[in-house]
């Protein structure tokens, strides 16, 4: 009777045993995530259609004169220009739309070496062409910054002709 509860014991532990194994090695399926396909895979952002949802909800904001250009490149006026529908409420349409568009941070620091290096390229034409006090390009945008009152028209027009083929850098006026 003794070696029956003993081989029952043992039994008991070995099915015991067994089923703790095949509970802690059964593969459960990683938990599932928004939007995701169970691929551990996901999509790589379509910078273009990031890039056309802000110009369209800027547009909706009323900044009509935000635009893309054909390589995809957003264009928009200078801040600090008063005139209707460029600079007027930029800043908050600009905030609402980064809130409403939030890949657009991604898809602008993405291109910022090459715009960088376009600022470089135009200023120095303009210094080469006689607007020797040019700002330099901010080094993480590439955007130059006038201070207030600062951008001469005069030198800025003269320049034109022969830096005005390159590719314009964003800039700001009054900062």
């Amino acid at each position: 009777m003794h070696t029956k509860t003993i081989r029952t014991v043992l039994a008991a532990t070995v099915v015991t045993a067994a089923l703790v194994m095949t509970g802690c090695s059964s593969g459960d399926a990683a938990p599932s995530v928004a939007g995701g396909d169970g691929t551990g895979k996901s999509k790589p952002q379509d910078d273009d259609a990031v890039r056309r949802a802000w110009v369209d909800c800027m547009h909706k904001q009323g900044q009509t004169s935000v635009e893309q250009d054909k390589d995809g490149n957003i264009t928009f006026p200078a801040t600090g220009v008063d005139s209707p529908g460029s600079a007027n409420g930029f800043d908050a349409a600009s905030k609402a739309c980064d809130a409403k568009v939030p890949g657009i941070h991604q898809v602008q620091q993405k291109g910022n070496e090459k715009f960088v290096e376009q600022g470089r390229v135009f200023v120095a034409c303009a210094r080469k062409h006689g607007y020797a006090d040019i700002p330099d390009p901010d080094p993480k945008t590439g955007i130059l910054i006038f201070p207030a009152k600062s951008l001469n028209t005069a030198k800025w027009d003269a320049i034109q002709p022969a830096c005005g083929k390159l590719p314009m850098p964003g800039y700001s006026i009054g900062q």
